[in-house]
């Protein structure tokens, strides 16, 4: 039997209607009946069909035909319930998302970087973050030191990692790992045939450098460990990436200082030697650094990260 014909929709019904309305609505026509949909959301029977003729009256439309064994959709109402459903699964998605992005589990992270991808603790970071987060977008940008201080007072950059330290106003700093400085040759460099190479031994060479970082430090480095300009390579400064650095090493064009990470890519003909002076290895220095008052999810949870592995406090924590 039908029920006699509503009057048009309520203004007010975008105000009265809620969520509570529509589960109702879809529950009675899975279950095909008001008692049954009151036993699926563990509700009282005739609360949950009043809350049916609520909706109906707001719209202004009879969703369901009420018989003896229950009730069914009208035309219109499988209209409405159809937009009900669609309605309450994006509800659904719109909690899940709010709840995965506060555990972290989605989201974004922007992380700035002048050092190599290639190899060494910050690809393993990086991949542990990814495996142990793979719902968060992980985005990276390599940067002058100069430029990615910028990022991060503007807020596009979450953390930057570099050697040394920026220190940068307002913002946190955490000590990382060190690497090895190495210098790069041509696999038939005559430095090429020791496992090691002293610092002494680049006096007559020709140093390729980056104006790119870490440029910039290696070649402040080179100066502190061979102090008489007589005794030091010359040094030649390229505006280029350290990837064509490497090719002009292997052109036999000159040698280089590099990182341990960039170890990991590897580039035919070069090889890679420890550079030592009487106090052993030369290493550098990594840090992290960020803004205290960054409240993405997915940083805290990076930092966290590389607290654990590295095992160093915040400075100044």
């Amino acid at each position: 039997m039908h029920k006699p014909r509503r009057s048009r929709p309520s203004l007010q019904a975008s105000k009265a209607i809620e969520l509570k309305h529509l589960k109702s609505a879809v529950a009675a026509a899975d279950c095909g009946s008001i008692r049954g949909a009151a036993e699926l959301l563990r509700s009282q029977q005739s609360s949950l069909s009043r809350r049916i003729d609520e909706i109906e009256h707001h719209l202004g439309i009879a969703i369901f035909e009420r018989y003896s064994g229950g009730v069914r959709p009208t035309r219109a109402g499988h209209d409405v319930l159809r937009l009900a459903r669609s309605i309450l699964e994006e509800f659904d998605a719109l909690l899940a998302t709010a709840i995965s992005v506060h555990n972290s589990e989605t989201g974004r992270l922007t992380i700035g970087f002048c050092t190599s991808l290639s190899a060494g603790n910050l690809q393993t970071s990086l991949l542990a973050f990814k495996e142990q987060f793979p719902q968060i977008e992980l985005v990276t940008v390599e940067r002058s030191r100069t430029r990615l201080a910028a990022a991060l007072r503007s807020g596009s950059v979450d953390v930057l990692i570099v050697t040394g330290r920026l220190q940068l106003l307002n913002t946190e700093e955490m000590p990382l790992w060190s690497e090895r400085v190495l210098v790069a040759l041509p696999h038939d460099h005559p430095l090429a045939g020791g496992e090691t190479v002293c610092w002494s031994d680049l006096r007559g060479q020709t140093v390729l450098l980056s104006h790119y970082d870490p440029g910039k430090e290696l070649e402040d480095l080179l100066i502190s460990k061979l102090l008489s300009p007589e005794h030091r390579p010359k040094i030649e400064r390229h505006d280029v990436s350290r990837g064509i650095i490497k090719s002009l090493i292997s052109m036999s064009t000159g040698i280089s200082l590099v990182l341990e990470s960039d170890m990991g890519a590897n580039f035919a003909g070069l090889v890679y030697r420890e550079l030592r002076d009487g106090t052993g290895p030369s290493r550098f220095d990594f840090s992290a650094t960020w803004r205290p008052d960054n409240e993405n999810p997915a940083l805290r949870e990076f930092l966290k990260l590389l607290t654990a592995r590295y095992r160093s406090p915040p400075i100044g924590g």
